[in-house]
């Protein structure tokens, strides 16, 4: 972790120089929010999700998984209300220039809030509700025309596709906009097959798509996006205790990250601004380059998702507690991941600048990413003093026999001290060199990233020293 501030621009240079993060469909000009993980983002965004797996399912004993179909019948959707106003965005539109703003977004910049100024709107009479619009919005932001914007109209976030060769209302199915309903709708069988008993929790990590109007901040908000969630299934009477409970597990997750946690805060959402399902909801909140915003979001959705499933299926989804004998439809409190949010906080949290000594004793300028051995993309780099056949012969073998347990990077190109800050820049925890004197010592340099210091250690223990220090 770091105490450096770093801006937007370094953090998105960084990725794509590094291959982190690339911009979408680059060689045909790029597509607009469309982002692609590199050969260092996938390892990163991999380790993410293999902590928060270990963490939440492998390491807990009422957990399950789950990893469900992206296309689920519209049926789905319609009952748990997001065909509905419920899963949409205000939106507003320039008569002149045809620009969408999200409103919502607009007013927020400005201090406003839209859920007041929405009921507001309502309390206006008819004939004055147009004037009332132009004076809330002002000029729009990307012709600077005044008094253009149409009425407020909500905007639906869901991809809407089609099933099967006819594009027509029978065949009309969406991209799911969150992982969470398939938790729901397979909570039968997943009773059933796993024999848990409430309290018990589904954990599910995949894709979700949602037509945002205005995506951006680099991979913060984006159109296809990867989630970490958990539908938590509980007796009505302890909703509170299971909150705080996964309040503390999410931050005990922040911090197994590495992000900064003096960066974060809660946020009680209000009545107006929680989600339709949501009796209570706590959002997460990071201190972005480019401002607080959420990172995760905790809510108590009730029964709302099961009993409503119920109610339009026509199924049974009542539990019965095998102890007392009492009936009973589950509550739910739901924590949600984001996992490119995880990727963006975890960048900005370990990205570190110091001064150092150069080769010629003049002061230079070292990039680091302080990962968490966890989160670090490669765990060590293996490289030859010098690109001699007599140290390759030495270093490859060693190099792939390490990578039987971590991920590897093999290097022998440029100078030593030029890999190192290569190495330090993408953050990689340990360096091994192998030299001359290895020919004859059997023995390599093994470089901590974070102290620079550099101790020999013998081949024969290579490996337990460094799983050691991994840990």
């Amino acid at each position: 972790m770091s105490n450096h501030t770093v801006s937007m621009e370094t953090i998105v240079a960084l990725a794509k120089n590094r291959g982190f993060v690339f911009p979408g469909s680059e060689m045909y000009g790029g597509m607009a929010n469309s982002w692609d993980y590199g050969p260092l983002g996938v390892e990163l965004k991999n380790n993410i999700k293999r902590l928060w797996w270990k963490m939440f399912v492998e390491e807990r004993l009422d957990m399950v998984g789950l990893d469900a179909a992206l296309i689920m019948s519209p049926k789905v959707w319609e009952a748990s209300g997001h065909l509905s106003a419920g899963f949409a965005d205000p939106l507003i539109e320039c008569k002149s220039c045809h620009e969408r703003i999200r409103v919502d977004h607009f007013l927020e910049s400005k201090g406003k809030s839209w859920k007041e100024e929405e009921a507001n709107l309502k309390a206006v009479p008819e004939a004055e509700k147009d004037a009332f619009v132009q004076a809330l919005f002002g000029g729009c932001p990307h012709c600077g025309q005044k008094g253009t914007f149409a009425m407020p109209r909500q905007f639906n976030l869901m991809f809407k596709t089609y099933v099967g060769p006819a594009e027509d209302a029978a065949s009309i199915a969406y991209l799911r906009p969150e992982t969470a309903q398939a938790m729901f709708v397979d909570f039968p069988q997943i009773l059933n097959t796993s024999r848990k008993r409430v309290p018990f929790g589904v954990a599910q990590i995949g894709k979700a798509f949602r037509n945002e109007i205005t995506p951006g901040n680099f991979i913060f908000r984006q159109r296809e996006f990867e989630q970490m969630e958990i539908e938590y299934f509980i007796h009505p009477s302890i909703w509170q205790e299971a909150f705080e409970m996964w309040l503390k597990e999410m931050y005990r997750f922040i911090a197994s990250c590495g992000i900064d946690l003096s960066r974060t805060s809660n946020l009680e959402v209000p009545d107006l601004e929680r989600a339709h399902y949501s009796k209570r909801t706590v959002d997460v909140e990071f201190e972005y380059p480019f401002g607080r915003k959420e990172l995760y979001g905790l809510a108590y959705r009730t029964d709302f998702d099961l009993s409503n499933h119920a109610k339009a299926s026509g199924k049974d989804i009542v539990y019965t507690d095998p102890i007392t004998n009492e009936k009973y439809v589950p509550h739910v409190v739901e924590p949600s991941f984001g996992v490119d949010r995880t990727l963006l906080a975890a960048l900005v949290s370990a990205y570190d600048e110091e001064k150092v000594k150069d080769a010629e004793g003049g002061e230079d300028v070292r990039v680091v990413l302080r990962f968490p051995a966890a989160l670090a993309p490669i765990k060590i780099a293996v490289l030859p003093l010098s690109k001699k056949d007599a140290l390759s012969s030495v270093a490859r073998p060693l190099a792939e026999r390490l990578a039987k347990q971590w991920r590897v990077d093999y290097d022998e190109t440029q100078s030593i001290g030029k890999r190192y800050r290569r190495q330090d820049e993408i953050g990689t925890p340990f360096c091994v060199t192998v030299d001359f004197d290895s020919l004859n010592d059997q023995a390599v340099t093994v470089r901590d990233r974070d102290t620079m210091k550099q101790v020999r250690v013998p081949l024969a223990e290579l490996e337990a020293y460094v799983a050691n220090k991994l840990k």
